[in-house]
């Protein structure tokens, strides 16, 4: 099933003084359900592609599941209000899972909009260990740039989002696009489960602001480091220290500030002393 991601709209714009008729293109916003076993688990307002990858990496980050291997299914169908990605788990994986229903309808920019519980805001996280060599700091401006290369809906619309996943030494693995930036989190996690690929051998790239439950996702995904293009929350900045997860933002070329865990970054000092 293929759903347009964007169309064209009319628009009346001003320019060097004078107003101007023209047309843009603009991103397609479709509500999205995630179901599990029948029952509601998720409504969000997402970009319609890639929907197979953001129901597995919504699965896997909210942890309704541990593997990709426990979903037995997954049935795509469209109606007139939106999309129902219908999830179906496996026997011992349905047996233990308990629905929370949560309804996202309201800004996309917030991945915990609309939660029943602020216990989903304070969730436990794995703490991941660092993997590997230290990462180059020229190679996190290549890899926001590569990002950057990837995000044709962007350049068309000026209007989503995208997360990718890097592999040092190979580049760029994937790259997603959405309205919420947790969606394309979501579709970037759904695509390694489906790959095979751990995503502790690399590191992501968001083109947003660095909000809490972007950095819970990484942290669940098991992955080290997070590099964006905006800055971090005092929250996402707190829950990336106690996660172990290197937090870079504020990427702009070749130029970028590390928040937490500075030793995956080669060369990197220690962190300076709150307030010093």
């Amino acid at each position: 099933m293929t759903l347009p991601v964007s169309s064209s709209a009319g628009t009346i714009a001003f320019r060097d003084g004078a107003f101007v008729a023209g047309t843009r293109d603009v991103p397609a916003e479709t509500a999205v359900a995630i179901s599990v076993g029948g029952s509601t688990h998720a409504v969000m307002m997402a970009t319609p592609s890639h929907l197979r990858e953001l129901a597995i990496g919504l699965a896997l980050n909210e942890r309704i599941v541990e593997t990709a291997a426990e979903i037995e299914r997954i049935d795509i169908v469209a109606g007139e209000l939106g999309v129902d990605c219908r999830l179906w788990l496996s026997e011992a994986r349905a047996a233990g899972y308990t629905v929370r229903r949560r309804q996202m309808t309201g800004p996309v920019g917030c991945g915990l909009c609309g939660a029943e519980s602020l216990e989903l805001a304070a969730r436990d996280l794995p703490t991941v260990v660092a993997e590997g060599r230290a990462l180059d700091p020229a190679a996190i401006a290549a890899a926001v740039g590569a990002m950057a290369e990837r995000q044709e809906l962007s350049r068309r619309t000026r209007a989503v989002h995208a997360a990718a996943f890097h592999l040092p030494g190979q580049g760029l693995v994937v790259a997603r696009e959405d309205v919420g930036r947790h969606n394309a989190l979501d579709k970037v996690a759904g695509h390694l489960a489906e790959a095979g690929i751990d995503p502790a051998g690399g590191f992501l790239t968001i083109t947003s602001r660095v909000s809490v439950e972007l950095i819970q996702k990484a942290a669940v995904m098991g992955c080290g480091l997070i590099a964006a293009v905006s800055a971090p929350t005092a929250l996402a900045i707190a829950v990336a220290e106690a996660a172990g997860i290197t937090l870079v933002a504020v990427v702009r070329k070749a130029e970028f500030e590390l928040f937490t865990h500075p030793q995956r970054v080669a060369g990197a000092p220690s962190m300076p002393a709150p307030g010093s």
